[in-house]
């Protein structure tokens, strides 16, 4: 199960929850409880280069990596960090990674 995915090439397990659950400030426990709902919710709101900053970043990749990998000066860095986790803490992008909105929709 998403063995296939962004989050993977960068770690040896789907540990994403527990980082979601860190940037959002939740426990982990009130996030949605299917690891393959949950990601697709993280996809649905980050952009694809977002997904694999956020990926690289939590694998504790270096600044430099990073600048490479997306062809980034440290100022277009630092902005590409801050708007990624400025995202996870809004409101709007937070409260749909808990499972009490799963339910609500359903």
């Amino acid at each position: 199960m998403l063995e296939n995915t962004v989050w993977r090439q960068y770690h040896n397990e789907n540990n994403f929850r527990d980082k979601i659950a860190e940037f959002c400030r939740f426990e982990s426990i009130d996030l949605i409880e299917d690891d393959k709902v949950l990601y697709s919710v993280l996809k649905s709101k980050l952009t694809k280069k977002e997904l694999k900053l956020f990926a690289m970043d939590c694998a504790n990749a270096s600044d430099e990596e990073l600048k490479k990998e997306f062809d980034y000066s440290d100022e277009e860095l630092e902005k590409a960090k801050f708007k990624l986790y400025k995202k996870l803490k809004q409101d709007k992008t937070r409260l749909d990674f808990r499972e009490k909105n799963i339910a609500e929709i359903e």
